[in-house]
């Protein structure tokens, strides 16, 4: 690896595998590492396992290796446990989800071969098949296990990750339509990528996906995929089509594959895009930003303006505090300041589609009497789901002269 400093990195935590990269500055491209020193092995199990001894944790292979000759206590179901809050019984101990992840992340990123983690690295972009709120809360408290602040982290899902990736990669593999196979060893599944250009910025989504079974018997595999080809292509031109997942291979795939490359489409095959495109997504948020015209929407994206207007140094102005176009799971926001002449507090809402902005208000209901200018109101706005904003104010009194009530009030809204 010839990069120390500034890292972008990005890790794919598939339900059974995981993979890492960086970004290669020199390159200019994401470059897949290892997990075997001086081989070509580029996924290791999602697995951790303990030992007991030495009380520490190993990762991926040497996971598998000290379960099955030294005895330690093998944690398989890492991506499973990450979707819950129950704590996990390791011997004598519970251990919550978020410090087995916490272990797994860091033994993950060792295989960078970095001293001093937090320092070296610029962004962690972590992508998943799918996020939830717990998901992403056991992540957010990994990391800040390990040290890393809010802004040395991103987490996306696995189509997002595939939007980044496809629009990494050469114009011409991307301006028109891009179809996306995912196989698993049972069947495949088809998402198609589409942009809607009559909009600024460019609309950019994943279809719903057509899925179906596959025979395991070679010939019959290549008979039923063709059949599902001529299905969800028909005769419309695509860019590029891409295919993932365990499943595919050429040495079945014969008459399909003369039937996805037809009119000179370009086919590509790989098991690293979502790690890939998780480091294409670090490079282009934090550094390149050559996609401000392009809008990736899907229903992880929240697509509301969030604001409130205020007297900030005596001038009154209106105070950002949800922007549309980012993932539910990144949209947070607090801020805190002092009511004047109110015991409601008024957001200002707008969308994509609906950019005539309106007040939305949320009533303090016993607030204590103090008077004007005495109050100060500490506010969280969090997202918990794509649609659903937790509102959370706080009474923080005004220093020793009015303490503060300790009243608390939350909503949870959909603008």
């Amino acid at each position: 690896m010839n990069e120390i400093r500034d890292l972008i990195v990005g890790i794919d935590f598939g339900r059974e595998n995981t993979q890492i990269c960086y970004y290669d500055r020199k390159a200019e491209e994401p470059r897949s590492i290892s997990m075997k020193a001086g081989g070509s092995q580029y996924e290791a199990p999602s697995c951790i396992c303990r030992r007991i001894e030495q009380n520490d944790y190993c990762v991926g292979l040497e996971a598998e290796y000290f379960a099955r000759e030294k005895g330690a206590v093998m944690i398989k179901n890492l991506y499973d446990i990450c979707q819950k809050t129950d704590p996990v019984p390791i011997n004598n101990d519970q251990i919550m989800p978020w410090e087995l992840l916490s272990h797994f992340l860091k033994g993950i990123l060792k295989f960078l071969g970095i001293k001093e983690l937090v320092k070296n690295i610029k962004c962690v972009v972590v992508t998943l098949p799918g996020l939830n709120e717990i998901q992403v809360e056991n992540f957010r408290k990994a990391f800040e296990i390990l040290g890393f602040p809010d802004e040395k982290y991103m987490l996306l899902d696995y189509g997002e990750s595939f939007y980044y990736y496809v629009f990494s990669q050469k114009r011409e593999t991307w301006n028109r339509s891009v179809g996306w196979y995912a196989f698993t060893p049972e069947g495949v599944t088809f998402r198609k990528m589409t942009m809607n250009s009559s909009v600024k910025p460019v609309f950019v989504k994943l279809e719903e996906p057509v899925e179906t079974t596959l025979p395991k018997q070679p010939e019959d595999r290549d008979v039923e995929f063709y059949k599902f080809v001529e299905k969800t292509l028909e005769k419309e031109l695509f860019s590029s089509i891409q295919i993932t997942g365990e499943g595919f291979s050429q040495d079945w795939a014969k008459q399909s594959v003369k039937l996805l490359c037809f009119q000179r489409r370009r086919v590509f095959y790989g098991n690293n895009l979502f790690a890939k495109g998780a480091c294409a997504a670090g490079k282009e948020k934090l550094e390149d930003r050559l996609l401000k015209g392009y809008c990736y929407v899907s229903d992880s994206l929240v697509m509301t303006d969030v604001g409130m207007e205020m007297r900030v140094m005596g001038s009154p102005t209106y105070y950002p505090l949800i922007e549309a176009g980012n993932n539910w799971y990144d949209c947070r926001a607090y801020c805190e300041f002092i009511l004047d002449h109110t015991e409601e507090l008024v957001f200002i809402i707008s969308s994509f589609d609906k950019p005539q902005k309106r007040k939305v208000g949320m009533m303090l209901t016993g607030l204590p009497e103090r008077p004007d200018k005495t109050t100060r109101i500490g506010l969280e706005l969090k997202y918990v789901s794509p649609k659903e904003c937790r509102v959370t104010a706080k009474d923080l009194g005004f220093g020793e002269m009015f303490p503060s009530s300790g009243k608390e009030w939350t909503e949870t809204v959909e603008w």
